[in-house]
């Protein structure tokens, strides 16, 4: 039997749990036969897939490949794949670049089948697309249990990358907007209805960097690299969550008085 996750208790409890022992849980779930098998095909064989196409026509190779970029529904999608990954990133009308979805031009550049040669044959290749595999899987495996606390690994995997960027505050929120994960999390945590989507694409901008000035002091994402404010940011959508969904481990109050403490900058004495 695989491993699976561990989370006695949901909400912002069970996050504080999971971070304690997420080392030790993602180093088990690597360990499992099925995982171990799909490294070891991996490491063996992604050095020949020097073409989009033959990456395409291996289904194992596909499955780490797609899955390491959070992108394993699209396994049977092999001819747009294969154009994702021929285009690669290099040309403006490259697909990938067309895309909203901003994990697709993760997956071309990560992959670089538009350099001579492509990246899949360099001696470090295999171990990065593996770590991030694993993480991703580990993070669905997590969303079998809790599809909020899958969310809330992925933003701490993602959104520090993208705070850190030397790229302006705009283009980053647009980074946001375009990755489906962060997306959510930012509009769960700043209280957004599901219409939100439906605004003109800078009104939706506009609504972000005020909603966040107005919780975090200022509308930048760069102030994300700070872990205590991505902290923050994880707590605020995990207790909305747990609001909408009927309370979980707390009643109501608390974690309305949870959400205030937050958005002031204190402590969540009703968890510890």
């Amino acid at each position: 039997m695989s491993f699976q996750p561990v989370l006695p208790v949901g909400g912002y409890a069970g996050w504080k749990f999971l971070g304690r022992t997420l080392e030790t849980q993602q180093a088990a779930f690597a360990k499992a036969p099925a995982n171990l098998r799909d490294a070891e095909y991996f490491r063996a064989n992604i050095a020949k897939a020097t073409t989009a196409e033959a990456l395409v026509a291996d289904h194992r190779l596909m499955k780490v490949a797609l899955g390491a970029f959070g992108l394993d529904d699209d396994l049977p999608n092999k001819a747009f794949i294969r154009k994702v990954l021929g285009d690669g990133t290099l040309q403006a009308d490259a697909l990938s670049n067309r895309l909203s979805d901003k994990r697709y031009a993760a997956l071309a550049k990560a992959f670089g089948y538009d350099l001579q040669p492509p990246r899949v044959g360099q001696s470090d290749f295999a171990d990065k697309i593996l770590t991030a595999y694993d993480s991703r899987q580990f993070e669905a495996a997590v969303g079998d249990r809790d599809g909020n606390m899958r969310l809330a690994l992925a933003l701490q995997r993602d959104l520090g990358d993208v705070a850190a960027k030397t790229t302006s505050e705009t283009t980053k929120w647009f980074t946001i907007m375009g990755t489906p994960p962060l997306r959510t999390v930012f509009e769960g945590a700043l209280g957004l209805p599901s219409s939100f989507a439906t605004l003109d694409i800078d009104r939706q901008l506009e609504t972000l960097q005020d909603k966040t000035a107005a919780l975090f002091g200022t509308p930048g994402v760069s102030q994300f690299s700070d872990p205590a404010q991505m902290e923050k940011l994880v707590r605020l959508f995990l207790v909305r969550a747990e609001l909408a969904g009927g309370g979980g481990t707390v009643s109501g109050q608390s974690v309305a008085l949870q959400l205030l403490q937050g958005a002031t900058g204190g402590g969540l004495s009703l968890l510890g």
